[in-house]
């Protein structure tokens, strides 16, 4: 493997791992694999880029699986897509490329690139990888993503619930977002709704949220001002 095509596959692992929530949990390997290695390829080619990312601190590995380490993976991922010579290989670009890659421009690429900015104290980057640490803090959060989502889109007090999830990104693990947003519809603050969502996307379906009594909910309506 030539050292571009060496830079272009840590990018595109790195991609992969931040989609898939490696900045807040754990991802399995073969969660990670499955995205990655193409059929004419075998996980043991990646052996290499998966340790230069490990020497270089972007990433961490166990016996179990991978994770994005905030500062420097983001980083480095930053740095990759932003590279003249960035490209995907082939015809087709799989749905979570490209979904991947338009999260990524509206929520971390500006952060990224201003990290050395301070915004109040502290640097635009560390800002943006925070967690959320409470249901309060969510529920601010989540209540602040719903109205922006509602005014820019005209969504008529009914916005998909994969938007607002994407929109809080990676700040939240996906269990704590689905519990957190069932917190608040059992305080009255948002009121879940089924339906499905639009195109029936299986991605999009996949970050709304489903229980076992209600069934799948799509869309989330706010009660309280």
């Amino acid at each position: 493997m030539t050292s571009q095509n060496a830079a272009l596959t840590s990018t595109r692992l790195l991609l992969a791992l931040w989609d898939l929530g490696g900045t807040q949990q754990e991802v399995k390997k073969g969660q990670l694999t499955k995205r990655i290695v193409s059929k004419s390829q075998k996980v043991a080619d990646y052996q290499g880029i998966f340790e230069e990312l490990q020497k270089q601190g972007a990433i961490a590995i166990s016996k179990k699986g991978y994770s994005l380490t905030s500062t420097k993976g983001l980083e480095v991922l930053g740095e990759g897509l932003r590279s003249s010579d960035f490209k995907f290989e082939g015809t087709i670009v799989g749905t979570w490329a490209a979904n991947a890659l338009l999260r990524w421009i509206s929520q971390i690429d500006v952060a990224v690139t201003g990290a050395d900015v301070p915004v109040n104290g502290k640097s635009a980057l560390a800002e943006l990888s925070k967690g959320i640490a409470s249901y309060d803090e969510f529920k601010s959060v989540a209540l602040e993503v719903y109205d922006k989502l509602n005014y820019e889109y005209n969504f008529n007090n009914l916005v998909p619930i994969y938007r607002i999830r994407r929109g809080i990104g990676d700040r939240v693990s996906r269990t704590e977002f689905n519990d957190w947003l069932l917190e608040t519809q059992a305080n009255d603050i948002l009121q879940l709704q089924g339906g499905s969502v639009e195109d029936s996307a299986p991605d999009k379906i996949e970050d709304s949220v489903a229980t076992e009594l209600d069934g799948l909910r799509c869309y989330a309506t706010r009660l309280k001002p």
